[in-house]
């Protein structure tokens, strides 16, 4: 057997592994480790082992990512966010499925201090799905409109996803943040059209809300939004006037959610110790996944199977276009299986040498890449923004029907990927500006 067939048969071992449900960290692990000692023996399998764990987690740009979760976590946890939906929707109220709307209006006010899709979804899905049902808003309008909002949760930084493949691909994280604002603005907007266009067409699904709002009241709705927007003028003001780098920007963003915690005496300690818990297990589960992806492309190298499947795609005559279709292709039907970090580890010591040789911008690439894996969120069966919202709200709404309120968000989530991926330019203007 030659070296590529080894590293072939390891990554057939691998998609089987994960088939029968073994975490996708301990079968990266497992399956990178037999393949080195297979093709170099006992010695560099345990030396790899030892040295790539340290090599990968000493990278300084790796800190970032559990100050950021601790950033999303106490504003979670602190209920920092609230006051965005209370201000979207008495200012939207008015408008057709202004509720929905002003959903989405927080979830993407939540996503630039969350990067967390799940956390975004469980969020906005505790404040604004009840307050739908309340006014007679359909609960697949409802349901769907916040599962999907969550999404923007990896677009808009800070994201923990760009962070991950700016660190694996060498890209510069603060490029990859100016990228998605774009993304995510345009996602923004599209969710809001779906809503506005479906409760246009069919007025039952968001009836008119018959509240008498006052200006002041509405003046004093914007005043409870100074958490939020303060914390997002220090991390955004910061790390794009130069101030500190997307490194420390995590660590500056935390400790200002702490400070606007206490200072609306909202962190308790409890919440607190909630917070670094969850930061703790959702970074230990990351690192583990991270690590094992670290090894994988080490044995690809090695076996040249990375190289292999690159000249087969490349070499074997296929379009730019056509090697796009596959990998998008791969990435929806990996996203109706696995959880999205996993998915795009699993995957990049593959995808990342495809792209290269297309010649392809690595930093365009890596927020289409972010587009595809949010949209696995919402997909079936597995979905997981939609049991997270599930969970949530209990008997309010069945699995089934937050899956048929999400149909024509994914319709329109097509539509932007489409865009994203035809028109480059939409996304690299701003890191081209910015230098």
């Amino acid at each position: 057997m030659t070296d590529v067939q080894i590293g072939l048969t390891g990554l057939a071992m691998l998609l089987v592994l994960i088939g029968l449900r073994v975490p996708i960290g301990m079968a990266l692990i497992g399956v990178s480790f037999g393949g080195l000692w297979y093709l170099m023996g006992w010695g560099v399998a345990w030396g790899s082992l030892g040295l790539i764990p340290y090599q990968f987690a000493a990278n300084w740009v790796l800190s970032s990512v559990p100050m950021f979760l601790l950033l999303g976590f106490i504003c979670f946890h602190a209920q920092l966010t609230q006051g965005l939906f209370r201000a979207a929707r008495l200012w939207l109220a008015s408008i057709p499925g202004g509720l929905a709307v002003a959903s989405i209006f927080g979830s993407a006010g939540f996503a630039a201090v969350s990067g967390s899709s799940v956390a975004c979804s469980a969020a906005m899905g505790r404040i604004a799905v009840p307050e739908m049902i309340r006014h007679k808003y359909h609960p697949e309008l409802a349901t769907g409109t916040v599962a999907v909002a969550g999404t923007i949760g990896a677009l808009i930084p800070p994201s923990i996803i760009m962070i991950l493949y700016g660190i694996i691909a060498q890209v510069p994280i603060t490029g990859l943040f100016l990228g998605g604002i774009s993304a995510g603005i345009l996602t923004t907007v599209g969710y809001i059209l779906v809503v506005m266009i479906r409760v246009k067409l069919n007025p039952s699904l968001a009836p008119d809300v018959k509240e008498e709002v006052s200006r002041r009241e509405k003046i004093a709705a914007l005043k409870e939004t100074w958490p939020v927007i303060l914390i997002m003028v220090g991390i955004f003001g910061g790390l794009f006037g130069g101030i500190f780098t997307p490194t420390e920007a995590g660590a500056v963003g935390a400790f200002l959610a702490c400070i606007v915690a206490l200072m609306r005496k909202a962190l308790t300690w409890e919440r607190f110790r909630n917070a670094i818990l969850e930061t703790l297990l959702t970074t230990g589960a990351l690192m583990v996944i991270a690590v094992g992806a670290s090894l994988l492309t080490r044995f690809l190298a090695l076996s040249g199977a990375g190289d292999y499947l690159s000249s087969l795609v490349i070499g074997g005559g296929a379009s730019t276009f056509m090697v796009l279709l596959m990998i998008v292709v791969i990435y929806l039907l990996l996203g109706m299986f696995l959880e999205p970090i996993g998915a795009m580890l699993l995957t990049l010591p593959i995808v990342l040498p495809i792209i290269g040789a297309a010649d392809l911008s690595l930093l365009w690439f890596g927020v289409v890449l972010t587009k595809l894996l949010e949209i696995g969120m919402i997909t079936p069966p597995i979905g997981m923004n939609v049991f997270v919202i599930k969970g949530v709200v209990g008997n309010l709404a069945s699995t089934t029907s937050i899956f048929k309120g999400i149909f024509w968000f994914l319709v329109m989530d097509l539509f932007v990927l489409i865009f994203l991926m035809t028109v480059p330019d939409f996304i690299l203007f701003l890191p081209r500006m910015m230098g």
